[in-house]
Parts: C-alpha cells; structure tokens; sequence
C-alpha cells in the first residue's frame, strides 16, 4: 500500500472549508431575501383584489340604465361623490366596521356642457380602509367616462 501518491482522488480540507462558506454566503443572501418575496407577494395580493374591487364597481355603474340615477349592485348615485368598503372577500358596505378592508372613493368631476355629453367618474381604492388617504399602505385608480345618455 502506497501513501504516498500526489495523484489521489480527494479533496483537501481547505478546499471542503470554502465550499462550505461559499454555500454559507449563498444561503445567507437567500434567507435574506425571503422577507422582501414575502411583502411583495402580500403587496400583490392587495394589488390584484383592488383592482377587481374596481373593475367591479365601474361594471355595475356601466349596467345602470340611463334612466335610472343609481347603480343595483353598489347604490352609487350618478353626480354624488359616493364612499364604499369592502371586505377581504369583496362584500360591500356603506359604513366602515372592523372586516372592512379597502375603501372606494367614487368622485365625479365636472362634464362638458351639452346634451349628449359623457358622465366622469374618478375612482380610488385604497387599504387599509380605516387609514387615511396619505398614510394608505396601497392604492390604486382609475378614470372612466360613462355614456349616460
């Protein structure tokens, strides 16, 4: 048995020591990022149900007949600035309570004069519902114009 051979198939121990700290540094980078992936993901969830909470409210004022001054599903009146809560699962109140999640303002800026002129409405969701415009931890917002004529 020969000890002696340069041509061995092993690794040193230098070797195994930065293969461990370059795995020590990789894993520390990675548990490092988890917290952020984990606010973004929450920031997105919130993101994404705002923003069916508006797509539903412009679909129900869109359904309102023109005849007919109030939406069916919300109760928003056409002309009246208008404020609605929602909960985490998209029911709708008229006041804020302690399930209320996200806070739609309804506004409606000035239209062009004439008979045949569109109906504007501003539209701004944000959350958490009982916090104030400036400090909302998210928002979103949309214009749209309705035919009402």
């Amino acid at each position: 048995m020969n000890r002696d051979n340069p041509t061995s198939d092993s690794f040193s121990l230098v070797e195994v020591t930065v293969a461990l700290a370059v795995a020590a540094f990789s894993l520390i980078a990675i548990f490092g990022l988890l917290p952020i992936g984990a606010q973004t993901h929450r920031a997105g969830i919130g993101q994404t149900a705002a923003v069916s909470i508006l797509s539903s409210v412009i679909a129900d004022m869109r359904s309102t007949p023109a005849m007919n001054p109030t939406s069916s599903l919300f109760g928003i009146t056409f002309g009246r600035p208008t404020t609605l809560y929602f909960d985490g699962t998209g029911k709708s109140s008229s006041v804020i309570d302690a399930t209320s999640r996200y806070r739609v303002t309804i506004s409606f800026p000035a239209a062009p004069p004439g008979a045949f002129a569109p109906t504007f409405a501003y539209l701004n969701v944000t959350w958490p519902a009982a916090a104030s415009i400036p400090s909302a931890s998210g928002s979103a917002e949309t214009f749209a114009i309705f035919d009402r004529n």
